[in-house]
């Protein structure tokens, strides 16, 4: 796939969206559960503008967003964008994440900072599918189960509320290969800087009850099999209390907050961060870095599954290795 239409056209498959005129209350579903529901380049920029789509619909005023099968998700594919982070090749480029479908539009090229800091600046906009629940104006609930990782862990520090099952596990597995996440300024704002600290600099996940203890980031935590149900009671809640319009001008205020805080401030921090990678140099060979290709050799995924395997069990990111010795 070449084009940003051909990327969604593709992520169609494991994105939709559903509303309900009657109780005002949207659905997106991530359906794709062999991957844990690991978003592509497509899925990004599908969820982007499912949720632009809801924040100008009329019918609806809440948006629920959750996973088929065991996890609200992993993350991105990381695999999608291994090669154009490690190892380029001549054409190769970030073009699709960018939305440019124009062939006479130059890329920066590998070796230059705006090869990376071109993309990582562009996650600090809504449309590129990493922070839209920042802008969206009425009410979003999180339904958070297994891995809640990555791009997902994104999701959950901006939206509204986090319903999330006792299972649930909160984290980002890039504090181990990279350092950073795009969202890094949202979660030290939601989780707290002391747990959040413990948490980039372990890199290990935190459980709902953690995070419900931690800054109340997690609003509630129930058994799997409920849920479901406590996830519709709250949109049921937030649906039927103040008419939409009241909705709007609360989450403006909010919004208001935050931009005080300096969310947005922190994006565009973040980006330039995270397009500081190449620059980054070992401590020792054979050190886990996502801007040296010769350690991913064998794929990223192995070796973060690997190098997971050096943690304490309860500290691990995979929960069969967290079942191992």
């Amino acid at each position: 796939m070449t084009t940003s239409i051909e990327h969604k056209q593709e992520a169609a498959k494991y994105l939709r969206l559903e509303k309900d005129p009657a109780t005002r209350i949207a659905t997106i579903t991530i359906d794709r559960p062999e991957k844990h529901n690991t978003t592509t380049i497509g899925m990004r920029l599908l969820f982007a503008e499912f949720v632009h789509k809801c924040n100008i619909d009329d019918d609806v005023k809440v948006l629920v967003i959750r996973g088929i099968g065991d996890h609200f998700g992993s993350g991105g594919d990381i695999p999608e964008h291994g090669d154009l982070y490690l190892n380029p090749q001549p054409g190769d480029n970030f073009l699709p994440d960018l939305e440019i479908d124009d062939g006479s539009v130059t890329y920066p090229p590998p070796g230059s900072f705006r090869y990376l800091f071109g993309l990582t600046n562009h996650y600090a906009t809504a449309r590129a599918g990493n922070r839209p629940l920042q802008e969206f104006k009425k009410i979003s609930i999180i339904e958070a189960k297994g891995y809640c990782y990555g791009w997902h862990f994104y999701q959950c520090a901006d939206a509204d509320i986090i319903v999330a099952s006792d299972d649930a596990l909160f984290g980002h597995p890039s504090f181990r290969y990279a350092g950073w996440g795009p969202r890094m300024w949202q979660w030290l704002e939601t989780v707290g800087v002391r747990a959040f600290s413990e948490m980039l600099f372990t890199g290990r996940p935190f459980t709902a009850g953690e995070m419900y203890t931690a800054n109340r980031f997690v609003n509630a935590v129930v058994p799997r099999e409920a849920l479901e149900a406590e996830t519709a009671k709250y949109a049921h809640a937030c649906a039927i209390t103040r008419p939409t319009d009241v909705v709007v001008a609360q989450k403006t205020f909010i919004e208001a907050y935050k931009q005080h805080r300096g969310e947005y401030f922190g994006s565009l921090l973040t980006g330039w961060l995270e397009g500081m990678l190449p620059l980054m140099t070992d401590d020792k060979e054979g050190d886990v870095n996502l801007g040296k290709n010769n350690t991913f050799q064998q794929g990223i995924g192995n070796v973060v599954k690997n190098n997971d395997l050096n943690y304490p069990p309860e500290w691990r990111l995979s929960m069969k290795g967290r079942k191992q010795p």
